[in-house]
């Protein structure tokens, strides 16, 4: 049974799971869940339409499923907020439901968010991120699998954080940080410094693959060519392009297709249309290969350079 302490306040209509524990002063709204294991620190809020998973940790003072911050947010909208398994999340953090009906804020399973960190409206965060102290996520922010955001960090709204990727402390994001690369401020600018070898490297990723993203990262940031050019150059190279289509999906099978962008909005693509793209980066075909790189590398940012998901659609299943 849940241990709750005599000061908590624990609503009617509130779903606790076994071993819940409750912290002094703590507060749990009536349509809240908490899995089971889960602890609540002193003094947290857990409010609105929230779910929380098993053995997590809420640390005193964090505020989780609290109205958004969104001036567009109408009253009386139903909202959520979904949090993991095992997922840590400290002091003072705060954590907001959606905007509009049917909007989910959702925070992944073995996640580490840091004191003071904050996560807006519709923002989802994917399973073995770390947010160091005071980051901070704006609206529809979306971070992908083992992502790490360094303290003090601001993330303009609507942009991704690619998987495996890190972002110095201080940062300020106001564009898609690459997949696997390490990102930093330099002269007053956000840019990708290399690829994100330590981090890589306690994944699990062989030195091969490393080195191929090195070689890839080399051709789009380094060698003073446009992104066609570059593109060109991976697609063209055998080291590089085995890292999209042989690398990558040997070490992790679903990096890739987590980390290809449909559109601008924030789609992104199937298992259908990853393999699509795996066959077609090998075509002798010039114009087929640069497509398919640039899907894999999930660096088409500029609108001008999208492909429509109606266009991918049918891509893939032909």
């Amino acid at each position: 049974m849940a241990e709750i302490h005599q000061t908590a306040m624990v609503e009617d209509g509130a779903i606790l799971g076994e071993g819940v524990k409750i912290g002094p002063y703590a507060h749990i709204g009536k349509d809240v869940k908490l899995g089971a294991g889960t602890t609540i620190g002193q003094g947290a809020i857990v409010d609105g339409h929230t779910t929380i998973g098993e053995n997590c940790q809420i640390f005193p003072y964090a505020l989780i499923g609290m109205k958004t911050q969104d001036l567009k947010y109408i009253e009386g909208s139903t909202s959520f907020v979904e949090i993991g398994n095992r997922t840590v999340i400290r002091e003072f953090t705060t954590v907001h439901l959606g905007t509009k009906d049917g909007e989910k804020t959702i925070i992944g399973d073995d996640c580490l968010i840091m004191a003071y960190c904050h996560a807006a409206h519709g923002v989802i965060i994917g399973n073995h991120v770390i947010m160091s102290n005071n980051a901070q996520l704006a609206g529809d922010v979306h971070v992908d699998d083992y992502a790490i955001i360094g303290g003090m960090a601001g993330t303009h709204q609507f942009t991704h954080i690619g998987r495996h990727s890190m972002v110095g402390g201080m940062a300020k994001v106001r564009q898609d940080v690459p997949p696997y690369m390490l990102c930093d401020m330099v002269d007053g600018y956000l840019k990708a410094v290399g690829p994100n070898v330590v981090g890589l490297t306690r994944r699990g990723f062989s030195k091969e693959v490393i080195q191929a993203l090195k070689e890839a990262f080399r051709f789009l940031y380094r060698d003073g060519l446009n992104r066609s050019q570059a593109l060109d150059r991976v697609a063209n190279d055998v080291r590089a392009a085995a890292l999209y289509y042989l690398g990558s999906a040997a070490n992790d099978p679903d990096a890739l297709a987590r980390s290809v962008r449909l559109d601008p909005k924030g789609k992104y693509a199937s298992y259908a249309e990853f393999h699509r793209a795996s066959i077609l980066v090998k075509s002798a075909d010039a114009a087929e290969r640069r497509k398919a790189v640039e899907l894999l590398l999930g660096l088409a940012f500029g609108k001008e350079s999208q492909f429509s998901e109606e266009a991918l659609y049918l891509a893939a299943v032909q």
